[in-house]
């Protein structure tokens, strides 16, 4: 079979921070690097079940809404797919994520969607770890580039 594009991505050479993962007609997959690949430190399954609910809700509510298609988490537990139209702009989906993270950094209250008739596995969240994953993201972000977007060769 032919070998999909993210893994012909280099992940020793991966950091953490956010890259162009593909682009397919309008839809542009950004990759959310949360933890370094193969690093020993991965997200923990609660903690990244909150940051989806709290990240996909508040993307969702922002004035690009009709652009969002999707928002998930990688299955190696590093970090997130992001999928938008391409009517947004790199500039302003780095923005978006930024405003992403301190939102659930500095998240109080319900967690979105973490009900029993809303969700497969409503109680597995950690909003805790999810606050502190999203801070370090917010340092990490603070200054990203779409010159920064490409993966390292």
């Amino acid at each position: 079979m032919k070998t999909i594009a993210s893994f012909t991505v280099n992940h020793d050479l991966l950091q953490k921070g956010m890259y162009t993962s593909r682009i397919d007609g309008d839809a542009v997959t950004y990759d959310i690097r949360m933890k370094i690949p193969n690093g020993g430190d991965y997200l923990g399954d609660n903690e990244m079940h909150t940051i989806e609910h709290i990240f996909a809700t508040y993307v969702r509510n922002t004035q690009y809404s009709d652009s969002i298609i999707y928002v998930g988490p990688m299955g190696c537990r590093t970090g997130f797919y992001f999928i938008v139209r391409d009517s947004i702009t790199p500039e302003l989906v780095i923005q978006l994520v930024r405003d992403s993270m301190a939102y659930i950094a500095a998240f109080e209250g319900k967690i979105p969607g973490a009900e029993r008739i809303q969700c497969g596995n409503y109680l597995a969240q950690d909003l805790t770890g999810a606050k502190k994953v999203a801070a370090d993201m917010c340092s990490v972000l603070s200054n990203w580039t779409v010159e920064q977007l490409k993966y390292a060769k």
